[in-house]
């Protein structure tokens, strides 16, 4: 008798039981929603801390399914940010410029309103005129296509070329990189577009919501962090479930004889790379909102090794290895930057976390590949093994 989905995949009916159950507590405890033992500034961290766990299921499908070391997922990330900033920060200034010059004698055209705009986004570039990437910047539609397309598209065509040509393992891992780093160096440029190194900013003022509480803006967007969230984990389950699920884990364990059974390989890697990227592009979409500012360096290498270590750390090859690698680096994260853990003097020397804590998260890195390269999830898997074996037991009786 075949297996349902749930019955095959445990993990899915209890995680997203548990991410229900923790969405309902926080909205009952909210600034915004409930009792207000929750600040709405906790809350944007929460929000955000779900995008990036959004975020690492993407990397745990790319890199712990499929065995595809990417170190440029975080650059897809980034861009949807951008695509989404472009949108937020044109409509916010159109506001502005509109209710500035309301009251002039002489109503003010839509071409002076339109210079007026590029000139409050651009001049801190020394430009005043809107590139042409901003054609759509006042559409909210085109912009949210644009979230899952720009990304999607970019992974496509590198990852058309690069699977074409078989690169794999560590070089494939270094051209992903260098791609990171040459969007992010593009992105530093005024010239791209994009207000180099300054970054869109004032994300966090969402156009038209003006008369909503913040507090409550920041519930709907830790809602949708949490609804993408499950719904994402729901869809990578479904991949890695069936036959495409078993392909892939093929490819990363013997990719030169899933080649000789017939299958195409490249086909399939172009597919889980494209569709992590949107994944990537979605998560980012949410969380630059809450983060307020995107800027290129967000899209710096070095933010998609961090991703790395995340999904390594709570346990590559687990999807919810991958949520809990992703929540824990970015809590401790949140706690030790922010001054909250406290210095521990070594009478000789004082060790500062905020200094230290990415020393720490290294070694940490280092010491579960050594030493527990299951990560976290191992931990999981070790109970639900003696569960089972508890319950066979029993059974035998």
């Amino acid at each position: 008798m075949q297996q349902g989905f749930l019955s095959k995949n445990p993990s899915v009916p209890v995680f997203l039981g548990i991410l229900a159950a923790f969405t309902l507590l926080i909205t009952l405890t909210a600034e915004g929603t409930g009792t207000g033992a929750v600040s709405a500034t906790f809350v944007k961290v929460l929000g955000r801390t779900l995008c990036l766990a959004l975020i690492a299921v993407a990397m745990d499908l790319v890199w712990g399914y499929t065995g595809i070391l990417s170190l440029g997922h975080f650059a897809f990330f980034g861009l949807g940010g951008y695509m989404i900033g472009m949108w937020l920060m044109y409509q916010r200034t159109r506001d502005i410029v509109v209710a500035s010059l309301a009251d002039t004698p002489i109503p003010a055209t839509e071409t002076e309103i339109n210079d007026a705009i590029g000139n409050q986004i651009f001049g801190v570039v020394g430009s005043s005129e809107f590139p042409a990437i901003w054609v759509f910047a006042d559409s909210l539609p085109i912009q949210l296509a644009l979230v899952v397309l720009v990304p999607g598209v970019l992974a496509l065509v590198f990852g058309w070329l690069a699977f074409r040509a078989r690169v794999t393992g560590v070089y494939l891992s270094i051209l992903t990189q260098a791609m990171t780093l040459a969007l992010a160096l593009y992105l530093f440029q005024n010239e791209s577009g994009l207000r180099g190194n300054n970054g869109l900013s004032g994300l966090q003022n969402i156009p038209g919501l003006e008369a909503v509480p913040p507090a409550t803006v920041t519930m709907w967007f830790f809602w949708a962090s949490a609804l993408a969230l499950g719904l994402g984990y729901l869809l990578a389950a479904w991949i890695v479930s069936g036959k495409f699920g078993s392909v892939i884990r093929g490819i990363r364990d013997n990719e030169a004889r899933v080649r000789f059974l017939g299958y195409s390989v490249e086909a399939y890697k172009l597919t889980v790379f494209t569709l992590t990227a949107c994944i990537a592009g979605v998560a980012g979409a949410l969380y630059y909102p809450q983060a307020g500012i995107v800027n290129p360096a967000e899209i710096a290498p070095i933010a998609s090794i961090y991703l790395a270590v995340w999904v390594a750390i709570g346990g590559r090859g687990r999807l919810y290895g991958a949520v809990i690698g992703a929540v824990v680096v970015s809590m401790l994260s949140t706690w030790f930057t922010g001054g909250r853990a406290p210095d521990i003097n070594l009478g000789f020397y004082t060790i500062k976390w905020v200094d230290w804590w990415q020393v720490a998260l290294g070694l940490s890195f280092v010491l579960v590949t050594l030493f527990a390269p299951k990560g976290i999830g191992g931990l999981v898997d070790i109970f639900t093994d003696r569960r089972k074996a508890g319950v066979a037991g029993e059974a035998g009786k």
